[in-house]
């Protein structure tokens, strides 16, 4: 799925628990792996370096190090863009504060900006912990169903206990367009239509691959997507919500009156993989 990986480090005390969740991304797509360091780089570094892959298990030949200096936000998404990665790894808080929100943080920047996936992790982990409770926002991005392929490659892969795959119906514009035409009944019975419609275009989806031994559930809800998105993941306690990219130009509106997925981050219920293939 993702030929290239990469993720950000830096010498500080979680530095074996990133390489670690490194490793584990690394053998868990059988990709590359390309460690973006930004900041001092002297010969005293390098051995440092050395010491902590070998530690790590990562000194064979399908990694490599790439020291920047500078803004790192900017340093970070440069290199992955001239290395062209497929995949970013990159640490998150869990909840951000009102000034980080409105200043922008590392994390933010490279959501906003990479021209590539973005696998967030909230809690980095030196322990192996897969994700056994995956799910998938199909919905609104031109990478919805790279975002379901992504959901059942990974749920695959780590033997996932559940997959969620969860589709938005508008429930509230159909309710003013017809409030003075239907009954409540046939209100009703359009709801249910618009539910099931949405499931068997998830079915369709899911035709074209191979779920086999995966346990699927298709959720349809209703009203601010990425509110009710966070509380679902919360809700069936979720490993991974797996996302398509959103359209990449965001102005002022969206920062006064958020975008979905920034409802999302600023309180991330789980970790968050991003889909937004690399430009060829």
């Amino acid at each position: 799925m993702f030929q290239k990986i990469a993720i950000a480090i830096a010498f500080s005390p979680r530095l074996q628990t990133l390489l670690a969740e490194a490793k584990r991304t690394q053998e868990l797509f059988n990709a590359e792996l390309l460690l973006i360091h930004v900041g001092t780089h002297t010969d005293k570094d390098d051995q440092f370096m050395k010491e902590n892959l070998k530690q790590a298990g990562l000194n064979n030949g399908r990694v490599h190090v790439v020291w920047e200096s500078g803004n790192p936000a900017t340093e970070i998404l440069a290199s992955c863009r001239r290395e062209k990665v497929d995949l970013l790894v990159a640490g998150a808080l869990k909840k951000e504060d009102f000034i980080t929100y409105y200043l922008g943080s590392v994390a933010r920047k490279i959501l906003r900006k990479a021209d590539c996936s973005v696998l967030m992790i909230t809690e980095p982990s030196a322990e192996s912990d897969p994700f056994e409770k995956i799910v998938v926002h199909a919905e609104n991005s031109p990478y919805a169903i790279d975002a379901i392929r992504a959901g059942v490659y990974i749920g695959k892969s780590q033997k996932a206990k559940q997959l969620h795959i969860v589709r938005e119906i508008k429930l509230y514009g159909l309710a003013m367009s017809v409030s003075g035409e239907l009954t409540e009944e046939e209100l009703s019975e359009t709801r249910r239509n618009m539910v099931n419609d949405e499931i068997r275009n998830v079915e369709k989806i899911l035709e074209n691959m191979d779920t086999e031994g995966l346990k699927i559930n298709i959720k349809v809800m209703s009203g601010k997507s990425g509110f009710e998105l966070a509380k679902f993941c919360s809700r069936v306690d979720a490993d991974l919500l797996v996302v398509g990219s959103p359209h990449r130009k965001l102005g002022i509106f969206d920062r006064m009156f958020p975008h979905d997925l920034e409802y999302i981050f600023a309180d991330l219920p789980c970790d968050l993989l991003i889909l937004h293939p690399r430009k060829k």
